[in-house]
């Protein structure tokens, strides 16, 4: 049994975890995405207004799968891997990508802020840099959500449990892996919530 906890664990330390991109995942597990779609919600969205922001765009993906964007597009990511993925992919479309934690932009700027999975919602800077009349859209991570993760997911999705390492958490996960062998598959779940904010 130890032999194929150690060929898991080495595997899905291995993996890359740069941008958003899950696909390692397919065929090792499955996922029910909420019914609303978010990325074709902020689709619609984009295409009326001249000025948008995507906090926390992680690598792009989202952003970069939305049909149009507005003549001025900024984007924001602080995860130095997500940085040069998010800019590989979003400048070649307008898209002007910042490395910050923050909203160094000017006040009422924009007529939509969006984020999909905030860590947290900076709401005065969000306030700060819509335009009134502005909109806050966002797809946000409940509070009960992947209290049972895994390796590669705790090695992508940082503030989960932070300063994970394999290392650290080995007898956790080994314990975890024989559970799984004991009593079939491992099932976590998660809450999601919109949020469509105006600004006065």
């Amino acid at each position: 049994m130890g032999g194929v906890f150690d060929e898991l664990v080495a595997e899905a330390s291995a993996v890359s975890v740069e941008g958003w991109d899950f696909s390692w995942l397919d065929g090792r597990a499955t996922e029910a995405r909420p019914s609303w779609g978010y990325q074709r919600l902020l689709g619609e969205r984009l295409s009326p207004v001249s000025a948008a922001l995507d906090l926390e765009t992680g690598g792009g993906e989202v952003l970069d799968g939305c049909p149009s964007l507005p003549p001025v597009s900024a984007a924001t990511e602080s995860w130095a891997p997500n940085i040069a993925k998010a800019s590989a992919r979003l400048r070649p479309r307008g898209v002007l990508v910042v490395a910050t934690a923050g909203i160094p932009f000017a006040d009422d700027v924009f007529d939509l802020v969006s984020s999909r999975h905030p860590v947290r919602t900076q709401w005065a800077g969000i306030a700060r840099v819509l335009r009134p009349g502005g909109t806050y859209f966002s797809q946000q991570v409940g509070p009960a959500s992947v209290f049972e993760a895994v390796v590669y997911f705790l090695r992508k999705v940082i503030w989960l449990v932070p300063g994970f390492t394999v290392e650290r958490y080995r007898d956790k996960l080994r314990e975890l892996h024989e559970l799984i062998e004991r009593d079939g598959p491992f099932v976590a779940h998660a809450t999601r919530f919109l949020i469509e904010a105006r600004k006065p």
